[in-house]
């Protein structure tokens, strides 16, 4: 009896392998503690190659940026299709943020600083609200843009532990983003 072919993965592209090396360094020491260099060798290719597939260090970090909202997008979309409730979906959202606290720290720091990341982060958040929309088939970017805000700065605070430096207990937090959480769900 022959054998059969097992079935292959499509290979990956040098520019998804790129961002893949780029995710773990920004994840691991923030847009300032790498350089392309770092993301190159971590991908297994040579600085040159870098430079064929991104402009420059804030290009992939756009990149990345974009892998990380595509990825939270689907963690919360399949949580709404299952029916999970608030309170799950505040957890995976403050889990998701802290699995990516350093970069999430480069992101706002970035934000400030760099019209470019601010011109994207903004473009995000616009997609965030669009995703927000279809998922719940309600709301506008008026009223929705304000909620996103509060969630997005509560679920950072939480992972950040800035509750804990206050001597608060994060689970009034959790509980504060889960009630957002429900709003935008009814908006």
């Amino acid at each position: 009896m022959p054998k059969r072919a097992r079935p292959t993965k499509p290979a990956r592209s040098t520019a998804d392998l790129l961002i893949d090396a780029a995710a773990r360094e920004f994840r691991a020491h923030g847009y300032g503690g790498t350089d392309s260099n770092k993301i190159a060798a971590r991908a297994g290719f040579a600085p040159q190659t870098f430079y064929r597939h991104f402009a420059d260090k804030l290009a992939i970090f756009i990149a990345v940026y974009r892998r990380w909202e595509d990825e939270e997008a689907a963690m919360v979309a399949s949580l709404v299709e299952k029916r999970a409730g608030a309170a799950a979906l505040a957890d995976a959202v403050v889990a998701h943020h802290r699995a990516w606290l350093l970069f999430r720290r480069s992101l706002r720091t970035l934000s400030v600083e760099n019209e470019t990341m601010r011109k994207a982060r903004a473009e995000s958040r616009l997609r965030q609200i669009r995703n927000a929309i279809a998922l719940t088939g309600t709301g506008t970017l008026e009223t929705l843009a304000p909620l996103l805000f509060q969630i997005e700065r509560l679920t950072d605070a939480i992972a950040e532990g800035e509750f804990a430096d206050l001597g608060v207990s994060e689970s009034a937090a959790r509980e504060a983003l889960a009630k957002l959480l429900s709003a935008l769900r009814r908006r």
